[in-house]
């Protein structure tokens, strides 16, 4: 049990990843079945839309973030 060895940082980044998603997964499930519900279909649509909307410039600030990160790795490898 003790042979091998835990990567507590891989482990911790995967879970904070995975709270992530599934975090927004159930905002836009919820949040847009409540609005299907409540507004009926097209209301939905445009939630989805917006969702969807609010959700990319998200993805570019991680992807920069990646990107930045990628780069400090090569330079600390040099």
């Amino acid at each position: 049990m003790g042979d091998r060895e835990r990567d507590l940082r891989a482990y911790a980044r995967g879970t904070q990843l995975r709270f992530i998603l599934g975090g927004l997964a159930l905002a836009i499930v919820v949040g847009n079945g409540l609005i299907w519900l409540i507004y009926g279909p097209g209301a939905a649509r445009m939630g989805l839309l917006c969702s969807l909307a609010a959700l990319f410039p998200l993805g570019l600030i991680a992807g920069w973030l990646w990107l930045l990160d990628q780069l400090a790795g090569r330079a600390a490898d040099e």
